[in-house]
């Protein structure tokens, strides 16, 4: 099943951070061990409509569509800053203090999010 939603080209980052977390059963028990949250992401694309995703850390180690049970965290940004993050383009900091990614819930844990993000690019890298 696709995570990848059309409307926002940046939302393939799901599907291959998915397949980064199922690959292996040692990278998801590290991703779980490490992040220790549900992430939730809401992307809003050029259209002005938004959808989202979450990324399971707490109990699942999987991505799904929707913003999960209880999301610790909720990340909203645009689809583009969004495409620009997982690329390793933009930078998750530098995002909030522009105002161009909102933040909800623990920010501490939002922080445990970019090593994630990095087995996105790794796995990208690979293909």
């Amino acid at each position: 099943m696709s995570l990848k939603n059309d409307a926002y080209p940046s939302s393939e980052a799901f599907d291959v951070i998915n397949e980064a977390l199922t690959s292996s059963d040692a990278e998801r028990k590290d991703a779980v061990k490490q992040g220790n949250a549900v992430f939730a992401f809401t992307l809003k694309n050029k259209a002005g409509e938004t959808e989202s995703w979450h990324i399971d850390l707490k109990e699942k180690g999987q991505v799904g569509k929707g913003l999960g049970t209880k999301p610790t965290v909720s990340l909203s940004l645009s689809d583009e800053d969004f495409g620009k993050l997982v690329s390793g383009k933009a930078n998750a900091q530098r995002l909030f203090m522009a105002g161009k990614l909102k933040v909800k819930g623990d920010v501490m844990k939002a922080t445990k999010m970019e090593p994630i993000l990095k087995k996105a690019q790794t796995v990208k890298a690979k293909l």
